[in-house]
């Protein structure tokens, strides 16, 4: 780094010149450009939930991605203007293109099953919009009947109907969501329309996902070139640091780009990451300005910033790709290109630091840098009143001590009350359209939120037996009381359906026939009568398997695991050797994906932990003061969760990757307070007056590193992204606090704890290893 430094210095023109032409080369493959926000790739396509769902999917002719339309009138869906609508409506989409034509569900094209004699025939559920009040009447009974469709075709209070549109594969929710909201917008009336389902969330959020960092990535870089003017009072300065922001983000994003990599939902803001990054630079332009400000040289003012800061920014980069970099060896594909990607910027944001940095300076006139600088002393602005904090913090360490611990205990107690949980739809602003349509979906009809438990018998045919169905009937009977589920849908539901209907539509044959005859004999005028998927989607052929469809109300990830624990409690107080069940759907797979992120998490941030104290403790050459520097990031991350659980914040995805990117980011303030420390008490010999100069002067860098990260962040909380509002609101907390907590706690500690710390200080001075201030 030296010999760069020194070539920039020496070429400054040149460097510029190369590193402009470097940006330009990553900047060709951006057209290559290529998004992915489905969540099922969260996960290898070799993992175990994505495998047998796919299976399921086969066995059962089931479709991946399904629109529901919902369609609501308060003075009910039962008039014929209403259904006139309803009628047109699904005409039209099944017109569109990327739509599974022959699956689509509604009142004209679900199957009813009648009896003509002892023959089964199916039908749809309205041939013709009712005319007088007895067919109305008569088309009615027929919804309310069925078990089948009551609370997925139609609500309890008659007041809600829904319309289920199944997407081709690869096609477009968003888009499709779109046509349809064309279509229904072509109908007048009190009639409400919604419209809801995974692919509409997902692909809505991957087209707002490119929308937000459009508008908050360049908002951010406003913001700091104000801030940073605001600061230095100097153009090109500022535009050095915006401009290795820029080129560290173009560098990173094109080589992920070129390599392949689509853009997901973490990797889309690696621009504002590294935007907020690169803001650590700003502790070569606050020791410069001190600097130039004492020698009124600009060549030897470079030199001797670069000597007296290089090391803490070495290793501040060091810390921050490591602390991003580990996240390789999660589980969870899109955080890992995160963390690789964020930690080549961060590499390329420290060479930029030592080339691109220097070579602007140099060619900065000495007039207008003698005219700012001088703005820049210990007797001046915010130094002030940093001297009069450093002051308390040495003087009052106990009191400090004591209001740590309080606040160490509430936190511990909100912590105690998080609750990890992930919900796609939560990823939406409350008052967006798709939270409204997911909630009105929810309140009057089934859920939206898909699960299935497939039951398996030992022999071919199993599923025909009637002591299996009855097992089955059990089970789906007792999950419908459990408070998250809306409905099941299963074989039994069509048996029973088919019983009642072959025995002049008397209730009381609403059960599962006795004989095992009779009900191969219904499966196969049904299967005779009917589309396929409808038998398709409940049983397989060789009749071993049985579908169970759970519609939750929520797509909270452990509605689910609600589900399974249900079953597992049912099966041990009904011991069945013939049957076994095991979960599958979109809700199991988020169910999957929300504990891989804990496990991964959790595992990540314990080895991050690790390697950042190896870095630490190697830089200070001092395991204490390697723990010592620990503790402002470790505090203001417990403070943090604290709130995180008593305000009753889910933690989820954003949440648990911020814990262990945290670990990177700020432990930057530690190793610049206590490396320039440790650089003037060698000096100085004067504890106090060490501790009082380093929150002085570095203290005055560490805050305007972290008034420009928060700066950087604190534009996503008016994201209309959910993940965004929540990262901005973290990192930006996240810094100040742990800014602070630096500034005043680690003064407060080397005081208290000197007899240990000290001691080792000397030590390093006779051997040499602290460089001058």
């Amino acid at each position: 780094m030296n010999k760069l430094t020194g070539f920039s210095i020496e070429h400054p023109k040149l460097t510029i010149f190369l590193i402009l032409l470097l940006t330009l080369i990553f900047a060709t493959q951006f057209p290559k450009v290529k998004t992915d926000t489905d969540p099922k790739n969260m996960l290898p396509a070799s993992s175990e939930v994505r495998v047998y769902n796919d299976q399921v999917e086969k066995t059962f002719n089931l479709h991946k991605d399904m629109i529901v339309v919902g369609i609501v009138k308060e003075q009910g869906i039962f008039d014929p203007s209403t259904l006139e609508k309803i009628e047109r409506i699904t005409d039209k989409i099944l017109k569109l293109q990327g739509v599974v034509l022959e699956d689509v569900t509604s009142f004209t094209t679900a199957d009813n099953v009648v009896a003509e004699g002892n023959n089964l025939t199916v039908q749809p559920l309205l041939t013709k919009i009712p005319e007088t009040e007895k067919e109305m009447e008569s088309f009615k009974k027929s919804l309310y009947d069925n078990p089948i469709w009551l609370g997925r075709l139609i609500s309890k209070d008659g007041k809600t109907t829904a319309i289920y549109v199944p997407l081709e594969p690869g096609a477009n929710g968003k888009k499709i969501a779109e046509k349809i909201k064309k279509i229904i917008s072509q109908e007048k009336g009190e009639e409400k329309y919604y419209i809801a389902g995974d692919p509409v969330a997902r692909d809505t959020f991957g087209a707002e996902m490119f929308k937000q960092m459009a508008l908050f990535s360049p908002l951010a870089g406003l913001i700091m070139m104000v801030a940073l003017f605001l600061m230095f009072a100097n153009l090109p300065l500022v535009f050095s640091i915006m401009g290795v922001a820029m080129m560290s983000i173009v560098w990173s994003m094109g080589l992920l780009i070129g390599l392949g990599f689509p853009v997901h939902i973490m990797s889309s803001m690696i621009p504002v990451f590294l935007m907020a990054i690169s803001t650590d630079s700003i502790h070569i332009f606050n020791e410069f300005y001190f600097r130039f400000n004492e020698v009124k040289d600009k060549k030897k003012a470079v030199i001797d910033t670069i000597n007296t800061v290089g090391a803490p920014v070495r290793y501040t980069a060091l810390a921050t790709a490591v602390g991003f970099g580990v996240l390789a060896i999660g589980g969870i594909i899109p955080v890992r290109v995160f963390g690789l990607f964020v930690a080549f910027g961060t590499v390329v944001i420290r060479f930029m630091s030592f080339t691109f940095i220097p070579a602007v300076m140099m060619l900065v006139k000495e007039e207008k840098l003698l005219k700012v600088s001088s703005r820049d002393s210990l007797e001046k602005g915010a130094s002030v009143w940093l001297g009069k904090l450093g002051r308390f913090a040495t003087a009052k360490p106990k009191i400090l001590l004591g209001i740590g611990f309080i606040l160490l205990v509430l936190a511990i107690a909100g912590i105690s009350r998080i609750k990890v949980n992930n919900n796609m739809v939560k990823w939406f602003k409350e008052k967006s359209e798709i939270r409204q349509a997911d909630k009105i979906m929810n309140e009057n009809l089934g859920g939206t939120s898909l699960g299935y438990l497939v039951a398996q018998t030992n022999t071919p045919e199993g599923m025909k037996e009637p002591e299996n169905l009855k097992y089955l009937e059990g089970v789906q009977k007792d999950l419908e009381k459990v408070e998250v589920v809306g409905k099941t849908t299963g074989l039994t539901d069509l048996i029973k359906r088919m019983h009642r209907v072959i025995n002049q539509d008397k209730p009381e044959f609403e059960k599962i026939p006795e004989d095992r005859k009779v009900i191969a004999q219904y499966l196969f005028m049904f299967g005779m009568a009917t589309k396929p998927s409808t038998l398709d989607n409940l049983v397989d052929y060789p009749y071993q398997q049985a579908n169970l469809m759970v519609q939750l109300k929520t797509w909270d990830a452990q509605a689910m695991q609600k589900v399974i624990d249900r079953v597992d409690d049912y099966q041990k107080s009904f011991p069945n050797g013939n049957l076994k069940f095991k979960p599958a759907g979109i809700a199991y797979f988020n169910l999957v994906w929300n504990n891989e992120v804990l496990f991964d998490m959790v595992k990540v941030f314990i080895l991050a932990l690790i390697l950042v104290y190896l870095i630490l403790s190697f830089n200070f050459r001092s395991f204490k003061w390697g723990l010592l520097s620990y503790f402002p990031l470790i505090f203001t991350i417990v403070l943090i969760y604290g709130v995180v659980g008593f305000i009753g914040k889910d933690f989820d995805m954003p949440i648990s990757v911020l814990s262990t990117l945290s670990l990177g980011m700020a432990v930057d303030f530690a190793i610049h307070f206590i490396q320039r420390f440790k650089q003037r008490y060698e000096t100085e010999k004067d504890l106090q007056k060490a501790l009082i100069w380093t929150v002085e002067r570095p203290g005055k860098g560490i805050l305007r590193n972290a008034l420009l990260f928060s700066l950087a962040f604190s534009v996503m909380i008016f994201a209309s992204l959910t993940p965004y509002s929540t990262v901005g609101i973290f990192i930006a907390s996240l810094m100040m606090i742990s800014a602070f907590l630096t500034l005043i706690y680690l003064p407060a500690f080397i005081v208290l704890f000197r007899r240990f710390l000290i001691t080792e200080l000397k030590t390093e001075a006779q051997n040499g290893s602290i460089n001058s201030p």
